[in-house]
């Protein structure tokens, strides 16, 4: 079993930033892809940014210059760098990792969910 820890949430003023963190524990192997999600109040959990084992990052359209995402595979840890925070980004940010548990088994774990708020 794996756990996935969030952390980095927050309230915080429209043209702000945030950083998000999650740490994955237990077993693993290795981790394939991470990424984050988030879901808005009333809104499908939408894809924000994955990165791949090898570091290839992708991100939603309309966040691209503003949130980076990066990971530490030591620490087995996803970062999620927000920028120029806006009211719209308010949402539940949920962290995803496909953990290859062992060389043959891979499972899908998420994160119980951090909330981030944009006041204008």
């Amino acid at each position: 079993q794996v756990q996935l820890a969030e952390s980095g949430g927050g309230l915080v003023q429209a043209g702000g930033s945030l950083r998000l963190s999650c740490a994955a524990s237990g077993r693993i192997f290795s981790i394939n892809t991470m990424a984050w999600y988030r879901q808005a109040p009333g809104k499908q959990r939408e894809l924000v940014a994955a990165i791949t084992s090898g570091g290839r990052a992708n991100y939603a359209d309309s966040l691209k210059g503003r949130f980076t995402i990066s990971r530490d595979n030591a620490k087995n840890t996803v970062y999620l760098q927000m920028n120029t925070l806006k009211p719209e980004d308010t949402a539940v940010y949920y962290c995803n990792m496909e953990v290859q548990e062992t060389r043959w088994l891979a499972n899908r774990y998420w994160g119980q969910g951090t909330q981030v708020t944009v006041s204008s």
